[in-house]
């Protein structure tokens, strides 16, 4: 294994290492939080205790930030290492290069600010700006996302989770304040979705690993008639 295919590693041994455990616990705590809320709300006295809430506060804004990081060291692998360095795209579009480089500070600053903003207002235009940035980003050159096959795309189920997540961060402060649970539902069943994004993710996460090649294989890998899943006959050596 090369450098290069231990640096596409990177991205997936994140995700079974920072997010997926994250993902559980903030699972769990959300559970705790609804029996309790709903334990006080039927005149009982709730074992579970009352920093369970924050617990789960404190793991959700982890667990956004990092499956926006996560996205962005995907998207950055894709881009700088298979296709500006590899076909040294810096010499004939520096102006592009230098865009892409700006958007990914752009898109981190965004992100940034986001968990600090307080005023709907800006926490809209950050949301906004990341989310843009993600976006914009996820269709440069480089980027695989098996558009023909969307629907069971690791892509499109980052960016989409990504997004989702993005919009949970946004809407935190209005969630504490709204007293008809309108946006605490809204805050359900749109990480009810991501959760079913994230298990889709695992899964196409291990398909694609499976089809990428090594380095040294590709140039005999792509030879290969993906269609009618056949490959060429090596030559028997003397």
């Amino acid at each position: 294994m090369e450098l290069k295919d231990a640096i596409a590693l990177i991205h997936p041994a994140i995700a079974m290492i920072v997010v997926y455990p994250l993902i559980g616990n903030v699972i769990n705590l959300a559970w705790q939080v609804r029996q309790r809320r709903l334990q006080n709300a039927s005149g009982g006295k709730s074992k579970i205790p009352p920093i369970s809430g924050q617990e789960h506060l404190k793991l959700g804004r982890y667990l956004a930030i990092s499956v926006v990081g996560i996205t962005l060291i995907a998207l950055a692998y894709s881009i700088f290492i298979k296709h500006i360095l590899a076909k040294q795209t810096w010499i004939e579009q520096p102006l592009q290069v230098g865009f892409i480089v700006l958007m990914f500070v752009a898109t981190i600053a965004a992100l940034f600010f986001l968990q600090r903003a307080s005023n709907k207002l800006w926490r809209g235009t950050f949301a906004t700006l990341t989310g843009a940035g993600l976006v914009i980003l996820g269709f440069q050159e480089g980027v695989f996302r098996r558009d023909s096959e969307w629907f069971v795309s690791h892509y499109y189920y980052g960016i989409i989770a990504a997004l989702l997540m993005i919009f949970s961060l946004a809407i935190v402060p209005e969630i504490y304040r709204d007293k008809t649970n309108r946006w605490r539902i809204v805050h359900t069943v749109l990480n009810s979705i991501a959760l079913a994004l994230f298990l889709g993710q695992a899964i196409t996460g291990a398909r694609d690993l499976l089809e990428i090649p090594l380095s040294w294989q590709e140039p005999y890998i792509y030879q290969c008639d993906f269609a009618n899943k056949s490959c060429p006959t090596a030559t028997p050596q003397p």
